[in-house]
């Protein structure tokens, strides 16, 4: 059997699995990038991957078919005054969602895994999708609402890793908790493969907040790098495609010979490696610094961050500086100050890789249920 993709006839392959992700400006691009990871080990076990994304401002839903995946796009709608907290995100409530991707998963053959990776979905859609399919996958990480799911993932560092999700997944639901369960990509591999030892001098720094930035975490950070005034050092500013503000930093980088500006870049691995220090962000991308071990001034730029980024700098992982209405040009400007120093630094960057197992990425859920069963019978 054959289906559409890019104008061009596709044959069928192995197993089929959906999932259901969202990026925009305001969710940025986080759940996305991790579900790109996921979906390119998927296919490498002979899984044919279909994303269910909605349309919405700022989406970054052109990489799913740059990486060669099929996109099924759910309709924009107005803004529902009605939603709050997480599901404003979803601009519909959960049941809409759920009929409208239901319509999706309807015209495909065979659904063997449904993955959800929304902040705004919970057990209330699940169970709605769940005739559809096999197997329901759940990335989250934040614990706080119940799931009706056979594999849930949180990849985060937390001090009661083990029993975040008591009483909120079924008995028979197997977790995958922590960052040995990390997803990272190819090139994080590749780039470690090659990894040079840091010596503590300060040469190269990175800063990454993110896809979307809302709260312009990049040009304070631009700010307190040209007060504190480093010479012979240069400077990677990363910025995503749905960063509102790009234009301003790439022409402040412009007028200084010593910032870099990239936009949405596919290196990013190549940056890592070769700075001495970043700054950034508490999401997905602190697994990333850890597993090539780059120390990183850390500012919590979205509330789900706070206790991921507590945990980390409990554990002597990240330098975290506070929540982002919290942390000011001059507290960075400080903290890459003291980190300017051989020795500090030098011991900042032994101390933020995490040994445990991280990297060591599990061939989780590759097999489904039936697999299983058909395995038995």
């Amino acid at each position: 059997m054959c289906l559409e993709r890019n104008g061009k006839r596709q044959e069928r392959i192995g197993r089929i699995a959906a999932i259901r992700v969202d990026s925009s400006t305001m969710i940025g691009s986080g759940h996305l990038m991790r579900c790109l990871t996921l979906a390119e080990r998927m296919r490498g076990d002979g899984w044919e991957v279909h994303f269910i994304c909605r349309d919405l401002p700022g989406n970054l839903f052109a990489l799913v078919e740059a990486h060669g995946f099929f996109l099924h796009l759910l309709p924009r709608h107005r803004h529902d005054a009605s939603l709050q907290g997480y599901a404003v995100w979803l601009t519909v409530s959960q049941e809409a969602d759920a009929v409208e991707t239901r319509e999706v998963l309807q015209k495909l053959p065979s659904v063997r895994r449904l993955v959800v990776d929304n902040y705004a979905l919970d057990r209330t859609w699940e169970r709605k999708l769940r005739p559809l399919t096999d197997e329901i996958f759940v990335i989250d990480d934040l614990a706080n609402r119940p799931h009706d799911c056979d594999i849930l993932l949180d990849q985060n560092f937390y001090r009661d890793m083990e029993g975040r999700y008591i009483g909120l997944v079924p008995a028979q639901c197997r977790q995958l908790l922590g960052p040995r369960y990390a997803l990272l990509r190819k090139e994080f591999y590749e780039a470690r493969q090659t990894l040079r030892k840091r010596d503590g001098k300060l040469r190269r720094i990175l800063i990454f907040y993110g896809g979307s930035d809302e709260t312009r975490e990049t040009e304070k950070a631009i700010a307190a790098l040209l007060q504190v005034g480093l010479s012979k050092i240069e400077v990677d500013v990363v910025v995503g495609s749905s960063n509102a503000c790009q234009e301003a930093i790439q022409k402040c980088c412009e007028g200084h010979e010593c910032l870099h500006y990239h936009l949405q870049v596919n290196h990013m691995a190549d940056l890592m490696a070769k700075a001495d220090l970043s700054l950034g962000a508490g999401g997905t991308t602190t697994w990333e610094r850890c597993f090539l071990g780059l120390p990183a001034i850390v500012t919590a730029i979205a509330e789900n961050q706070l206790e991921i980024c507590q945990g980390c700098a409990e554990a002597g992982l990240i330098y975290y500086l506070g929540r982002w209405d919290e942390v000011s040009k001059e507290d960075i400007a400080d903290s890459i100050r003291i980190f300017s120093q051989p020795e500090r630094l030098r011991i900042f960057q032994k101390n933020c890789q995490l040994q445990e197992a991280l990297g060591k990425i599990k061939d989780f859920g590759m097999k489904c249920k039936s697999d299983s069963r058909q395995t038995n019978d």
